[in-house]
């Protein structure tokens, strides 16, 4: 029998930031599960508690955050909304960006990281940089703040392609790994935060009926 890991209980709820009849834009706190887990005792998600919510019962799943990722996501409230929306994601057509908090001083301003990533099978979920294999993964960065008697940089990170586990992997291969995080670390950075500090802070989609642009922001909470 596979050895499940079982999710701790997530206390803090799924905040609904903008709805609408067509899709819902909502904050996931960090330590919840997006989707339901395989074992039966990971059915807590976001899904799942906005499908139990009254103005919320036919939201599905448009894409993802990792559990331990707090911030903006959007679901669908309609088969119709869930096709368009998906497609943008699909074609990168949606804009966001996230704030991290990463270990030691980042000297440059702003940057670019260009790594191929592949799932690195031995070691799942891990993700590794592979030339070769790899699909194309691009990561735009810029410095927000340097915090010298910590020894920590805060960054906007753009993902420019949506790979699992991007931003974490990347910030890794920069030399400066996410505060908090327990797969891709080095000199006890996942030890220096209580979480992963990695927060997706905007999110900007074009409305499938009025063709509009929505920009929703969470603030980040670290």
């Amino acid at each position: 029998m596979a050895d499940y890991h079982i999710v701790p209980f997530c206390p803090e709820p799924v905040r609904i930031l903008h709805p609408d009849k067509h899709f819902l834009f909502v904050n996931k706190p960090a330590g919840l599960l997006s989707i339901p887990g395989r074992h039966e005792e990971n059915k807590d998600c976001v899904v799942t508690r906005l499908q139990n919510h009254p103005k919320s019962k036919t939201a599905s799943i448009v894409h993802r955050l990792d559990m331990a990722t707090s911030g903006v996501m959007i679901l669908a409230q309609t088969k119709f909304a869930h096709r368009e929306i998906s497609k943008q994601f699909e074609l990168r057509q949606t804009d966001k960006y996230y704030i991290a908090v990463v270990d030691a001083i980042v000297e440059k301003d702003s940057g670019v990281i260009d790594l191929p990533m592949i799932a690195d099978w031995p070691n799942r979920p891990k993700q590794k940089i592979d030339f070769e294999e790899g699909k194309k993964a691009v990561t735009e960065w810029e410095v927000l703040e340097r915090d010298l008697e910590k020894q920590t940089t805060r960054l906007k990170l753009k993902p420019i392609t949506g790979r699992s586990h991007q931003l974490r992997l990347h910030c890794f291969e920069l030399g400066h790994p996410i505060l908090g995080c327990h797969l891709y670390h080095k000199n006890g950075s996942e030890t220096k935060a209580k979480r992963l500090l990695l927060h997706a802070a905007s999110l900007t989609i074009t409305h499938p009926k009025s063709c509009k642009n929505i920009t929703v922001e969470s603030p980040c909470p670290f």
